[in-house]
C-alpha cells in the first residue's frame, strides 16, 4: 500500500463535489428513438449527438423558466431564475499528464444554431486545455495552496449572480462513445442530462416490431427547485424534440430574469 496527497490536477473536481453536496437529486430516464437524428446527421455535416441534445434541450428548458434556475442557502434559501440557457458540457482531458474532467459552459444556447453549437463543442473537445484561455482559472486553482484555492473556488462559483456562467443552467454529460447504456450524474445544475450510447434495439411502430437506433436519456433534477411532474414533462419534451427533430424549430419563450428575494448576489 502507498498513500500520497491528491494530485493538484484533481483539486477542482474535489472542490466541485464539495460544493454540490446540498443538491437533492431525483433520477428519471427514458429511451429515445434516434432515427430522425441519424437521418439528419447523414444528410449534412457530421454533428455529434451531444450537440443535438444541447440544441433540443435548451429550447425545451427555455419554455420552463422554473427549471432554468439555481438555488442557494439553507436557512434562507433563495432561487435565481435566468433569462437564457447556458449549457455545461463535461470534457475528458489530460492536464499535467493526468486524466481529469474539465467543464465548459456554452451560453445562450436557446438562440444558437446547431452548426454553431457543434463548432463550440469541437473547440473545447479538440483544444488543448494548457492553452485554451477558458481554463486559465482551473490552472490557477491547481497552483494555489490548498486552503486558498478552496476559498477562491467557493467565492467564484457560489454567488447566484455568477452561477450560470460557471456551472451553466443545464449540464449535459455523454458517455455514448463507450459501451455505456445509461448513467446518472449531478452537474451542479437543476437539470443534468446523461447520454448513453446509440445502439440498435427493437421498437414498436404501427403495431409492428422493428429495429431502430435507440439512446438511453437520463435526467437528474434538484428536488429543491422543481418537482417530479415538471421534470417528467421536460424529459418527455426533450425526447419528443429529438424523435421529431426540426432544426428550424423556434426557441421557447425567454425565461424570466427575475431573481427571487432581494438582490442577486448569493
Amino acid at each position: 500500500m502507498s498513500a500520497a496527497p491528491v494530485a493538484r490536477q484533481r483539486r477542482h473536481t474535489l472542490y466541485f463535489l464539495d460544493e454540490i453536496r446540498g443538491h437533492k437529486p431525483v433520477f428519471l430516464d427514458t429511451e429515445v428513438d434516434m432515427t430522425r437524428i441519424e437521418e439528419h446527421r447523414t444528410a449534412g455535416r457530421r454533428t455529434s449527438v451531444l450537440s443535438y441534445v444541447l440544441y433540443a434541450a435548451s429550447r425545451v428548458l427555455a419554455s420552463h423558466p422554473e427549471a432554468n434556475a439555481a438555488i442557494h442557502g439553507r436557512l434562507l434559501p433563495r432561487i435565481a431564475r435566468y433569462s437564457s440557457v447556458s449549457g455545461k458540457i463535461a470534457l475528458d482531458k489530460r492536464v499535467g499528464g493526468r486524466r481529469v474532467v474539465l467543464a465548459a459552459v456554452l451560453p445562450r444556447l436557446e438562440e444558437t444554431a446547431l452548426n454553431e453549437i457543434q463548432r463550440q463543442v469541437e473547440y473545447y473537445r479538440d483544444g488543448d486545455p494548457a492553452t485554451l484561455p477558458e481554463f486559465a482559472g482551473v490552472h490557477t486553482l491547481h497552483r494555489l495552496p490548498w486552503p486558498v484555492a478552496r476559498l477562491a473556488y467557493t467565492r467564484t462559483v457560489r454567488p447566484l449572480s455568477r452561477r450560470a456562467g460557471k456551472f451553466g443552467t443545464l449540464a449535459v454529460s455523454s458517455l455514448g462513445h463507450r459501451p455505456v447504456d445509461g448513467f446518472h450524474s449531478v452537474g451542479g445544475t437543476t437539470l443534468t442530462l446523461g447520454l448513453g450510447r446509440v445502439t440498435d434495439r427493437p421498437v414498436v411502430r404501427r403495431d409492428a416490431v422493428t429495429i431502430a437506433p435507440v439512446m438511453r436519456l437520463n435526467l437528474a433534477f434538484d428536488h429543491r427547485v422543481i418537482d417530479g411532474a415538471e421534470a417528467a414533462d421536460i424529459l418527455g419534451e426533450i425526447k419528443a424534440a429529438l424523435e421529431d427533430f426540426q432544426e428550424d424549430a423556434p426557441p421557447g419563450p425567454a425565461a424570466s430574469a427575475v431573481v427571487a428575494g432581494k438582490g442577486g448576489g448569493r
